[in-house]
C-alpha cells in the first residue's frame, strides 16, 4: 500500500463547487495547514490555483473531492499540466459546533483525511471514457423515458372511451403503439382530442426507441474501436462493456480484483451468526455495473453450457439460485476486471 505522506511534501486539498473552488495547503509529514486559496471554477482560476501550489516548495498532490462533479473541470484541467492528482470521496465530517463549517474546513478536511488513507484513487480520464459516459446516460435516460410513456398509452388504452378501447383491447404494447401512431381521429371532439394525446404518446415512443437505438450504435462503435476484447466475454454486450469502461475508465486504477467486485456491490458481506456460514446481499458499489454483472449472469444461465452446469453442482450442495447467482457475479467481476487490466492499451 501507498501512504501519501510517504511520497510527497505537501498535500493540497480542495473542495470544489459550482462557481468557485477552494484549496489548503497542507504539509504532509505534519499536516500543519500552510495556507488556503479560493478561486474561481474556471482555467483562469485553475491557473490562479496551481501559481499558489507553486509557492510552496517540494513535491505536490492534488486531492480533490468529488472529481466527477464540481471538481471533474480542475482535475482534467492540472491532469494535462502534468500535476499529480488524486481523487477522495466526502470526508468524515465532525459533529459541527457553533455553526463551524467553511469552504476552508472542508479543503483542510479533504487534505488531512488524504493523509490517513492507502492507495487514494486516480481520477477517471477523459476522452472515449466521458463519451462513453454521455452516450450511456442519454440512452438511459431514453429508455427510462421510453418505458414511462409506455406505461401512460397503455393506462389510457384501457381507460379511453369504448369507440377507442375496442380498437386496442387484446393487443400488445407493441401493437397498441403501433395503431395509435397511425390514427387519424375525426367525429366527436371529446373522442378526437383523447385519440389525438394517444397518438402523440405512441410518436413520442417510436422517437424515444429510435434515440436509444441511435445511441446504442454510437456506444457499440466507441466500445469496438477502444476495447472489443470485452465483446468477446460470453453474455457482454455492447451496453455492458460500455458500462464497466466507464467505472474502469483505465489500468491501475483499480488495484485488484476484490476492489473492483467491491466497487460493482459484488463482493459478498460476512453475516454469519452461531452455527450458521453465510453471506448476505451487498447492496453498495456502482449499481450501474452491479446491473450489468447481473445481466451477463443471467445470459450465461440461459445460454451458456459451463455456467448451467455450474448451477446444477450448486444446487446439489443445497445453494438457492439467487445464492449461486451471487457467486457466479463475484467470479463475473473476477474475469472482467482481469480482462480489462490485461488487455489492449486503455486510452
Amino acid at each position: 500500500m501507498t501512504i501519501l505522506a510517504d511520497s510527497v511534501d505537501i498535500v493540497i486539498g480542495v473542495d470544489p463547487h459550482k462557481h468557485t473552488h477552494t484549496a489548503a495547503f497542507v504539509a504532509a509529514d505534519t499536516g500543519k495547514h500552510h495556507d488556503s486559496r479560493t478561486s474561481s471554477a474556471d482555467p483562469d482560476g485553475f491557473a490562479a490555483l496551481l501559481r499558489s501550489a507553486q509557492q510552496h516548495a517540494g513535491t505536490r498532490c492534488w486531492v480533490i473531492e468529488g472529481c466527477g462533479s464540481w471538481g471533474r473541470g480542475l482535475a482534467t484541467w492540472l491532469q494535462a499540466v502534468g500535476e499529480d492528482v488524486r481523487e477522495i470521496d466526502s470526508p468524515a465530517r465532525p459533529a459541527r459546533r457553533m455553526g463551524k463549517k467553511t469552504d476552508d474546513l472542508d479543503a483542510l478536511r479533504v487534505a488531512r483525511e488524504a493523509l490517513g488513507r492507502n492507495d487514494l484513487a486516480t481520477p477517471r480520464n477523459a476522452g472515449d471514457r466521458d463519451a462513453l459516459a454521455a452516450l450511456l446516460v442519454a440512452r438511459r435516460s431514453a429508455v427510462e423515458m421510453t418505458g414511462d410513456t409506455e406505461r401512460q398509452l397503455v393506462s389510457l388504452a384501457v381507460t379511453c372511451t369504448e369507440q377507442l378501447a375496442e380498437r386496442l383491447r387484446g393487443k400488445t404494447t407493441t401493437q397498441i403503439v403501433d395503431t395509435c401512431t397511425r390514427w387519424r381521429p375525426t367525429g366527436d371532439a371529446s373522442i378526437t382530442a383523447t385519440a389525438e394525446a394517444m397518438r402523440g404518446l405512441a410518436r413520442r415512443i417510436r422517437d424515444l426507441r429510435a434515440e436509444a437505438d441511435a445511441h446504442q450504435r454510437r456506444i457499440e462503435e466507441l466500445v469496438k474501436a477502444w476495447r472489443p476484447d470485452i465483446l468477446e466475454l460470453v453474455g457482454v454486450g455492447p451496453v455492458v462493456a460500455a458500462t464497466a469502461l466507464v467505472v474502469w475508465s483505465h489500468q491501475g486504477r483499480v488495484h485488484n480484483d476484490g476492489a473492483f467486485a467491491m466497487l460493482a456491490g459484488a463482493a459478498p458481506l460476512p453475516a454469519s451468526s452461531g452455527m450458521t456460514t453465510r453471506h448476505r446481499l451487498n447492496r453498495r458499489g456502482d449499481r450501474h455495473l452491479n446491473c450489468a454483472l447481473h445481466i451477463i449472469a443471467i445470459q450465461r444461465q440461459r445460454h451458456d453450457p459451463a455456467t448451467k452446469a455450474y448451477f446444477e453442482r450448486r444446487r446439489a450442495e443445497g445453494k438457492t439460485d439467487r445464492e449461486i447467482r451471487r457467486c457466479l457475479k463475484r467470479y463475473i467481476a473476477r474475469q472482467l476486471y482481469r480482462t480489462l487490466e490485461s488487455g489492449l492499451d486503455s486510452q
